[in-house]
């Protein structure tokens, strides 16, 4: 059984590779990083509704690298180097000097335009990460009273899409095992909002049932401890960060 880590654990780590990836500039570094939090998430998956937050946020990154990449061509300025084709010059305004639309698409000016949207999917997948490998509800109990309010509409805002996917994929099995086999989304609708407003009713029942809201003193049932492991992968995480620095510097 995988031993379960801090709330704030991977949510620091994010924070901290993000800095370095940002830092270094590598996107040979930034690849090699996506790869490593995609294992971590198959690795420590569980079969959670927000652990499908990864696959939107490398879906997000893809769709990033391909616009990133098209602007580059297109819209930019001119970079020398090996041609690899021609493109027609779009005229711009005087007012505009060092930046034109077409021209010469070189070898050099395709390569940067990649390496910047993967330094962005590199930052995008390990929030991602982060919160696809983090319960919201534990990191809910862990926020400092200060924002809890903040805290709690983040949570609930954060967890309607995963909650809305799931109602919709029991919806389709439903219609499916009543021989609609391929329903319409005006036979989904109906019954979706009404298991939206049982959820929503369910939810501010609870709420009001443990007094959300009478009083800002927190109660400490069950707290959740830090463990000597997630000091392990916070302090990796800060070396790692300073010795890219480092070698920035």
């Amino acid at each position: 059984m995988k031993k379960p880590l801090h709330p704030l654990t991977l949510w620091i780590c994010a924070i901290l590779l993000a800095i370095g990836v940002v830092a270094l500039d590598n996107a040979a570094i930034a690849l090699a990083i996506v790869g490593a939090v995609a294992l971590l998430v198959y690795i420590r998956r569980d079969g959670s509704p927000w652990q499908r937050s990864f696959l939107l946020s490398l879906r997000i990154g893809a769709i990033i690298l391909a616009i990133r990449t098209i602007v580059g061509i297109l819209i930019g300025v001119p970079i020398p180097g090996t041609k690899l084709f021609s493109l027609p010059i779009l005229d711009l305004p005087s007012w505009m000097p060092g930046i034109r639309i077409g021209g010469v698409i070189t070898q050099e000016r395709l390569l940067s335009s990649i390496h910047e949207g993967l330094i962005i999917v590199a930052v995008i997948s390990l929030f991602g990460a982060a919160v696809s490998l983090t319960s919201p509800h534990k990191l809910l109990r862990v926020t400092p009273v200060a924002i809890y309010e903040f805290g709690v509409a983040t949570v609930i805002a954060t967890s309607a899409l995963p909650n809305l996917v799931q109602s919709v994929s029991r919806i389709r099995r439903a219609r499916a095992l009543r021989g609609d086999e391929k329903p319409s989304w005006r036979s989904i609708a109906l019954p979706l909002l009404e298991d939206s407003l049982s959820r929503s009713l369910e939810l501010a029942a609870a709420m009001d049932a443990r007094g959300f809201g009478v009083s800002r003193k927190r109660s400490r049932y069950r707290p959740i401890t830090w463990h000597g492991v997630d000091s392990a992968i916070v302090l990796t995480s800060a070396a790692l960060l300073a010795v890219t620095l480092a070698v920035v510097r």
